[in-house]
């Protein structure tokens, strides 16, 4: 039986094992290029021990193919030295790695770049990208298979395995499929004729490139969608591009990623069933004898076993399982699958691409900051002791780093268990497997031997009784009120997450916040029973979501009945008997309006407990600050201030301000990882 671990050849390649990183863009490029940062990134994975990174998702080989998400550019030769440092660096330390080229069609934005009209086999405009598109001339058709063809070359000269060309959704994906392709020429109609443009293309390249350069194509498997490619079609596309004696693989995915819930679809968030597709690549994989990938929401050990245990494919791709944790193949290699940070979909990564942030793991605040921050953490010349209070995320973070460089530490956690606010975000259906956090962080935590105290509610004697080098106060926040009239009618979100309050009926649930927490409140209320409205003043429902979580949270409050208002604030709250009227001002109009309802509920954000930050400030070596820069560089971050004292004290995470989950995260790794 084949094991995830057994090498595979590639054409004249051979990979170490059957994990892959697929292309993808994590939005570090600087002027298109992928410098330092880019570099590094994909080092960590190649140390590792990842077989092959695919670099570059959706590099853009021509100007009229602009950048929406932070993609690199191969559309001239200023690229090249910056991808023989990255393959150098990759090639180091033993992995293979290719890069992905594309022409986006009309999957981009007409007005960004050099403002140049986009590309369409017809005039269909995609809902997710939004531009009308030209219907493409022949002139244009041929001037897009010369510019493949040099970026492919482009490619080679900078050191890479090979290359990708990205069919699915993109301009030859645009071509082969029938939603897209209206044209009644020799690139319109029959399935040979979609195909012509691939085909003609892969000519070229190959003949730019030659016989030893491993060429992939990332196509469709079945778009899943009425008048879209069918799984047979996707068969007999697959043959022709075996038959055309050009391709050495084939990576597959499924679905159509032309508006948000589509694109949901195909980079899976959590509330979506993991790795639906795997049968979709098994059937291409009995059409024909070419090796097949696939990658589509792959995020654990076990699914990857099965889809190459079970003859659905050849290599496994595990791009943000990666990210999660870039060295789990070393881990896997060293039978410690249970130190695998696992993936739990979040979507934090892709989601901030989407609106042109760098990606991030929501969980490992180390990747992507890899020229500062370590994956691996290196122990201290000296054992000092640590005490944390707060066993939310950013405190079982301080925790585990402060252990792994071998200090002495204690966890201080007032209530009865451990996970802070991620005992509330799981509630409800949608977003449940956000537990798996803090799971891993405590399990971690327990491996390593920390002194855990919980039902301890620490007040200063309690912290400096145990002679502390360094204090982190990670005790979170409160609740935020509301500053209305009638502001102590409303219950807050977190007493009903809690199951402190409980309420049936009609419910208005006010959102200040435009995240996660309102829509997972919505959620576990709908879900038993409460019929709700969410109110928000912002211009649309959770708003500072990216595409594929807000799509997924929207589409099941909308199955559960939950209404939606926008543009609305919450201007007080009066009680009319039992009930409640919730007056609403229109944010541009002014106007007033009521809502009577049973209970209203508001998602306010939090205010810091930072009673014991500041009961211990005056004490400390450091005054509880931080030098910003030292902090932003990845050097040791405590000034000095007072000689005379015993302790550093730093606060993290919601105890400094309402933030986020990664910010947690990231205040602990910064802060302790050279203590």
């Amino acid at each position: 039986m084949t094991d995830l671990l057994d090498p595979f050849q590639l054409g004249h390649l051979t990979l170490r094992n059957r994990i892959v990183s697929t292309s993808h863009a994590p939005n570090y490029v600087e002027n298109g290029h992928p410098k330092d940062r880019y570099r590094f990134y994909h080092e960590e994975k190649a140390k590792g021990g990842v077989s092959l990174t695919m670099i570059g998702g959706s590099t853009n080989i021509a100007p009229d193919s602009p950048s929406v998400f932070g993609q690199l550019y191969a559309g001239d030769d200023s690229i090249i030295p910056w991808f023989r440092k990255l393959t150098d660096g990759v090639h180091a330390h033993g992995a293979a790695i290719m890069c992905q080229i594309t022409h986006m069609g009309r999957r981009t934005a007409w007005d960004d770049g050099h403002w140049l009209p986009v590309l369409a086999p017809s005039g269909v405009r995609e809902r997710a990208h939004r531009a009308f598109p030209k219907v493409m001339e022949q002139e244009d058709i041929d001037r897009v298979i010369v510019d493949f063809a040099a970026a492919a070359r482009r490619c080679q000269q900078g050191g890479f395995d090979g290359i990708e060309l990205l069919s699915h959704s993109h301009l030859l994906g645009q071509f082969l499929s029938p939603l897209t392709n209206q044209r009644d020429d020799a690139y319109g109609g029959s399935l040979q004729n979609r195909m012509r443009l691939t085909l003609q293309v892969l000519d070229a390249v190959r003949a730019n490139v030659g016989p030893e350069f491993i060429i992939s194509v990332r196509m469709t498997g079945d778009e899943l969608i009425d008048g879209g490619l069918t799984a047979a079609d996707c068969v007999a596309a697959a043959v022709m591009l075996e038959d055309s004696g050009h391709v050495d693989l084939l990576n597959i995915l499924a679905g159509a990623p032309y508006d948000d819930l589509g694109l949901a679809e195909w980079v899976r968030p959590m509330g979506l069933p993991s790795a639906p597709h795997i049968t979709v690549a098994g059937q291409i994989r009995q059409a024909v004898d070419l090796p097949i990938l696939h990658a589509g929401g792959i995020a654990d050990i076990a699914t990857a076993r099965h889809a190459v245990a079970g003859g659905h494919v050849d290599l496994v791709g595990m791009t943000r399982a990666h990210m999660a944790d870039p060295h789990l193949v070393a881990k896997l290699t060293r039978n410690e699958e249970d130190r695998i940070r696992p993936c739990v979909g979040l979507g934090y990564c892709v989601d901030r691409v989407n609106q042109g942030k760098p990606a991030v793991c929501g969980h490992n605040a180390a990747t992507g900051r890899e020229q500062t921050l370590p994956h691996v953490i290196s122990p201290s010349a000296i054992a000092k002791k640590v005490v944390v209070v707060g066993g939310g995320p950013g405190g079982l973070e301080a925790a585990r780093v402060s252990a792994l460089r071998g200090h002495d530490v204690v966890l201080f956690e007032a209530s009865d268990r451990l996970g802070g606010q991620l005992n509330l975000a799981c509630k409800g259906n949608t977003r449940k497997q956000i537990w798996g956090a803090a799971d891993w962080l405590i399990s971690e935590v327990g491996k390593l031997g920390i002194d855990i105290r919980l039902n301890t509610y620490a007040d200063a004697d309690d912290v400096l009784s145990e002679a502390p080098d360094l204090i982190i106060i990670a005790t979170g926040g409160w609740p935020a009120s509301p500053s209305i009239v009638g502001g102590d009618l409303a219950i807050p979100s977190w007493e009903v997450l809690s199951g402190q309050v409980r309420v049936m009926g009609e419910v208005l649930l006010f959102d200040e916040c435009g995240d996660h927490p309102a829509a997972v409140t919505a959620d576990m209320l709908a879900g038993g029973g409460c019929t709700v409205q969410m109110i928000t003043p912002d211009r649309t429902l959770l708003q500072d979501l990216g595409p594929t979580t807000s799509a997924v949270a929207l589409r099941d409050l909308a199955n559960n009945g939950v209404t939606f208002t926008c543009l609305h604030d919450l201007n007080g709250l009066t009680r009319m008997g039992n009930r409640v009227i919730a007056h609403l001002r229109h944010v541009l109009t002014n106007q007033i309006t009521e809502r009577v309802v049973d209970h209203v509920i508001i998602e306010n954000g939090s205010t810091p407990m930072d009673d014991l930050y500041h009961s211990l400030k005056a004490g400390s070596k450091n005054h509880g600050q931080v030098d910003h820069t030292a902090l932003i560089n990845g050097v040791f971050p405590f000034p000095d201030r007072a000689q005379d004292e015993t302790y550093h004290l730093a606060r993290i995470g919601d105890a400094i301000t309402s933030r986020n989950m990664h910010a947690a995260i990231l205040d602990a790794l910064r802060i302790c990882k050279d203590y």
